[in-house]
């Protein structure tokens, strides 16, 4: 058993994020110290242990506390590829669904119930009237632009994205959250998330296009052509994630990636979901080096690309059970497993404190 937290963090993205201070090392040592004296054979627990290193690290604190705020926040925006016929849902449904999520009738609701976790909404580039304060107050455009075609945003919108996604992590952080998940909700948006991956991965549109929402093969064509003509006018901005955000990205990832960098640079855990949020956290690392030490994949998607995003962030998702969701679903079904890690390392008696006979030291 390992820790999962990198030792070493180089310097942010000039003049955005300061640096990302790792996990405690101590707290996760002391971690893998407590495993061994647990009433179990060394590793008989497997992931959870290690999962249980990473969150006494990021709490400092061994055995860890189990988790009492979690969050659950969803970006909420459209996008103009959709136009384009890359999904199998019109893009009303963006909007019809975030009110969906206010009223709690969602899978992510009830999802997020079961496991203890909260959920907000956050309404960052819908394509419809203005939204509740609670909703809207970090509204950013009506619809990220075609990005097959134009730019997803200005650069002012950029920028003022990712302040809002900063903002969003500092609101869940100061009300008291000690777990993140980050979930999303727009029609057409594996589109820029896949056109992301596949630009700071340097792959090939047809190696990391999935599916989507359950288009078609003339819809699975449109997608890889849209994708395509975003690569092509990405090609200049590839090594400046920013860039890459305003160019090829969105507002809603745009928000993703400042709220996850955000969430590391405050020292809060994060559960990622699938290839969207991944996406973004692709982008976070490279705004915010290390930022990755903070956290774990929820769960691998059915999409090539989120395969890809984890190779390249070297996450394994903790569960794989063929989700394709979207809206932090798959993070949210994997909090009980993080959960499950927190409380056998926290509770389970000792050795000399069940009175039981451990394994024979073979060190000597």
């Amino acid at each position: 058993m390992t820790a999962e937290f990198p030792t070493e963090v180089p310097a942010g993205f000039p003049n955005v994020f300061p640096t990302v201070l790792t996990p405690d090392v101590d707290a996760g040592q002391a971690a893998l110290l407590r495993q061994l004296t647990l009433t179990k054979p060394p590793g008989s627990l497997g992931r959870l242990e290690a999962l249980s290193v990473w969150v006494s690290a990021c709490q400092g604190l061994c055995p860890p506390r189990q988790f009492e705020r979690a969050r659950v926040v969803v970006f909420a925006g459209d996008h103009g590829v959709a136009q384009a016929g890359v999904s199998a849902f019109p893009p009303e449904v963006t909007a019809q669904m975030v009110a969906n999520f206010a009223a709690g009738g969602a899978a992510i609701n009830v999802l997020a119930e079961l496991a203890g976790a909260g959920v907000r909404v956050a309404d960052i580039a819908v394509d419809a009237e203005e939204t509740t304060d609670a909703v809207g107050s970090h509204r950013i455009r009506r619809a990220s632009g075609n990005i097959a075609v134009e730019d997803a945003l200005t650069a002012e919108q950029t920028e003022a994205a990712i302040t809002a996604g900063r903002a969003i992590a500092d609101e869940e952080v100061d009300g008291g959250a000690d777990l993140l998940i980050a979930g999303d909700m727009g029609i057409g948006n594996t589109t820029p998330a896949t056109t992301l991956i596949a630009a700071l991965t340097r792959s090939e549109p047809v190696a990391v296009i999935g599916r989507g929402t359950g288009i078609d093969d003339a819809g699975w064509a449109r997608k890889a052509s849209a994708i395509r003509d975003a690569l092509y006018r990405a090609r200049a901005v590839v090594a400046d994630p920013i860039g890459l955000l305003r160019v090829c990205g969105g507002a809603d990832l745009a928000a993703m990636a400042g709220f996850l960098a955000q969430a590391a640079i405050r020292r809060t855990p994060v559960l990622l979901d699938g290839v969207v949020v991944t996406a973004a956290a692709l982008v976070a690392e490279e705004l915010a080096p290390g930022a990755r030490a903070w956290w774990q994949a929820g769960h691998r998607s059915t999409e090539p690309a989120h395969t890809l995003a984890l190779q390249r962030l070297e996450l394994e998702p903790i569960i794989d059970l063929g989700m394709r969701l979207g809206e932090g679903s798959g993070a949210a079904v994997a909090l009980p497993v993080l959960r499950a890690a927190v409380a056998t390392l926290a509770s389970m008696a000792t050795f000399a404190e069940a009175a039981v006979t451990g394994a024979p030291d073979t060190t000597s």
